[in-house]
């Protein structure tokens, strides 16, 4: 298992720094910002073999370049948005292996958010790496994908063990809990989260990573197929394709 340490970048953007097992080598997961991954890396004594990203956002690859050159590291994207990702060294699509600390890294192809975004899995450090897909009580906004699409790109995530860790690149968890509790307000489960997140940001604490389980209990984009929430939202007879078309709408206009 590799450690994993995140990073606050840009304005509320998270880069998350995979460190291998010996303590010499790091992956970086969407460095949207060069020198604060520099001087983590450089303090740590690290050399940076691997730039994973999710999707094209200048957010997630704004660092590339630069730490490209100082490191001569190699950079991991998605085939689909070869286009849109400059000097990328290994482009990979669904069910590809990395291989970072005698650990497989999985890639999930996760559309919706972009029209090629993917998402990194590590099963033995119960890690996923999700960009911009899964945010804890959110979701991306559907800038070139579809709900259909998201809400196959969701699916894919809730089928991973509920002992999951999901770090995404933002912290939006307090606003999106803003929204959740709005249209979810007697889901005590959701309650109790938005209570201990609270807590641990007013302590300068990321929210991130969040636990799988936790997020199919409170997310309202992850159960737009429970019986439940339809009724609470006075969606009974709609698909969860429907439903979360309308929630994705309504929190678009928050």
């Amino acid at each position: 298992m590799f450690e994993i340490n995140t990073i606050s970048i840009l304005n509320d953007n998270y880069c998350h720094v995979l460190v291998d097992k010996t303590r010499t080598y790091a992956a970086v997961v969407d460095p949207g910002e060069y020198s604060p991954v520099r001087d983590y890396l450089d303090r740590e004594g690290l050399t940076l073999q691997y730039i994973l990203n999710t999707h094209h956002h200048w957010d997630h690859i704004g660092g590339n370049k630069a730490l490209k050159d100082h490191y001569d590291c190699q950079i991991i994207g998605p085939k689909v948005e070869t286009d849109r990702i400059p000097d990328m060294d290994i482009l990979v699509e669904e069910g590809d292996i990395i291989s970072f600390s005698g650990e497989d890294i999985r890639v999930i192809e996760v559309h919706g958010h972009t029209r090629g975004h993917i998402a990194y899995y590590a099963a033995e450090s119960k890690a996923l790496f999700s960009g911009d897909t899964l945010f804890s009580l959110g979701c991306g906004r559907l800038f070139e994908g579809t709900p259909e699409q998201m809400w196959k790109s969701l699916s894919k995530i809730m089928s991973l063990p509920d002992d999951t860790k999901n770090y995404c690149a933002h912290e939006y968890t307090l606003e999106n809990a803003s929204f959740a509790l709005r249209i979810d307000p007697e889901n005590d489960n959701l309650n109790h989260y938005v209570e201990d997140v609270k807590k641990i940001r007013a302590q300068g604490i990321p929210s991130i990573p969040s636990l799988l389980s936790i997020e199919k209990e409170s997310n309202p984009f992850l159960r737009c197929d429970l019986p439940e929430f339809k009724k609470s939202i006075g969606m009974v007879d709609k698909n969860a394709v429907e439903v979360f078309a309308e929630i994705r709408r309504q929190r678009d206009q928050c």
